[in-house]
Order: C-alpha cells, then sequence, then structure tokens
C-alpha cells in the first residue's frame, strides 16, 4: 500500500487526515488485545499531512481562546482531576472532530497559563500538531524493567522531553513504550493542539487515563546516584489516587465536515 495516497481527492485536510487515519489504524481485534505501533512509514505519512493542517483548516483563528470564559467541568476517560480552580481561569475547551474504535480526532484549545496534568497513554499512539500558540512540554517513558523506590509508592521514569514548542513546529509522536508517553502541558500564550490518538481511550478496554505527579530523582534516590547516568534526566513518577478538576469545556468543532464514506 502506498501510505497517503487517497482514491480520490479529499475535501479537506481534515477529510484527508480522518481518510489516512481510517486506512492505518485497524479496528482493535478484541478489547483485551494490545495494539501494535502502525509502520514508521504510515506515521511518517500521517506526521507530514498533520504538518500541514492550519487554524483555518479546523476552523478556528489564533484568537480563539482570547474571547471568554466557560463554565464547570467537563468530564471524560480523560478529563480527571483534583485542585480547585480559581474563578477567574479560562477553560481549556475540547473540540471533538471524529471518533472510533481504532482512533479518534480532537483539538486541545488552552487559553494563557492553562494546565494540562501529567498522565498516561496506556496502549496508544498519539500524533500531536501545535496548530498556533506555543507551550510547555514535559514528558517521561517508564524505566523498563520497573524501578521502584523502597518502601514508597514512586516508579522511575526517564526523561524524554522538557521544552516549549512554539507553532508552526513539526508534528510530534509518542508511542505505548517510548516518545514520551508520559506528558503534561502548560500553555506560554494562548495555543491549540491537533491530537490523533490512537486507539482512543477506552475504560472498557483498559485504556483508562491516570494522572501522575513527578519528583526529583534525588527525592527517593539514597543509594541510588550511580545507578543512572544523569540524575537530572530521572525522575520517580507517583500516580494520583484522588480526583483530578480540570477546567475544561466542550466546544463546537466548526472546520469541514468529515465524511464518513470509507466504512
Amino acid at each position: 500500500m502506498a501510505w497517503g495516497v487517497p482514491t480520490r481527492a479529499p475535501s479537506s485536510r481534515v477529510q484527508a487526515l480522518y481518510e489516512l487515519c481510517k486506512r492505518t489504524f485497524p479496528s482493535p481485534s478484541s478489547a483485551a488485545a494490545p495494539s501494535s505501533p502502525p509502520p514508521a512509514s504510515a506515521v511518517r505519512a500521517i506526521s507530514s499531512l498533520m504538518d500541514t493542517i492550519s487554524p483555518a483548516d479546523v476552523g478556528l483563528r489564533d484568537d480563539n481562546l482570547e474571547d471568554g470564559g466557560g463554565h464547570g467541568f467537563f468530564e471524560s476517560s480523560f478529563m480527571k482531576g483534583s485542585a480547585r480552580t480559581a474563578r477567574w481561569a479560562q477553560p481549556i475547551t475540547y473540540l471533538h472532530v471524529y471518533e472510533c474504535d481504532a482512533f479518534s480526532i480532537g483539538i486541545f484549545c488552552l487559553p494563557t497559563s492553562a494546565v494540562i496534568p501529567l498522565h498516561d497513554h496506556p496502549g496508544m499512539t498519539v500524533l500531536s500538531k501545535m496548530i498556533y500558540g506555543s507551550m510547555h512540554v514535559k514528558s517521561y517513558d517508564w524505566i523498563e524493567p520497573t524501578v521502584l523506590a523502597s518502601n514508597q509508592p514512586v516508579r522511575l521514569a526517564k526523561l524524554h522531553t522538557d521544552d516549549v514548542l512554539t507553532a508552526p513546529c513539526p508534528t510530534t509522536v509518542l508511542y505505548p513504550q517510548s516518545g514520551g508517553n508520559l506528558h503534561s502541558f502548560t500553555s506560554v500564550a494562548s495555543c491549540a493542539v491537533l491530537d490523533v490518538l490512537a486507539p482512543p481511550y477506552s475504560e472498557d478496554a483498559g485504556r483508562i487515563c491516570t494522572y501522575y505527579h513527578d519528583y526529583p530523582f534525588s527525592s527517593f534516590s539514597a543509594g541510588r546516584t550511580k545507578t543512572v547516568d544523569s540524575p537530572d534526566n530521572y525522575a520517580w513518577i507517583e500516580a494520583i489516587n484522588s480526583p483530578v478538576n480540570i477546567y475544561m469545556r466542550p466546544g463546537m468543532y466548526t472546520g469541514p465536515t468529515i465524511q464518513d464514506r470509507l466504512s
């Protein structure tokens, strides 16, 4: 198969993205079966297409987030959380574009200084494209085999990314066990991120979003300083068991409608 070559010209870049994802990501064979990452050539094709998507292609302007606030918390398998949010804070807006058993397409719109806490993507491949704006991304991958701290509920992970991304920038890709599968976002300026999740979160399939807190390596590393090459590149990660409230609301996607013509 020639990845990225459609049978007919798609009507929009969003339609092209849907059609390419539809050909790339098979539906999970069963709820319990882990999904294998797609071929590298397919990932490159999707990344290259996402690199071309602009705010106008998905019905956004780069000032969408400064217009006004929202009310309440938007709950989903992704949106679980812990601290109260100040009354003056603007919400993160999630725009649902498409979802099936195999993949989902959506857009997170973050106002300045908004935070999506550290969380994971179990068994998932995720492609993320910064459509506009700027955000700080911090991500980790678990150390394998598992390393635990003595008598503490924390697990060792290695830092993958700790950087500010500013649009335009290349699409990033994370995999089930590499690429920064655990990550957090903090918007430096209002921004929007187009996400493809394959497969999407699903409680029935065991793909549940877990939130975490990261601690410096030195916090629980007495006697372990010689076991890693550079302590600053490692952290101890603890799952957050209490709910995590994220000030988030659903928004209305106003970009091109996807035609599900490949079903």
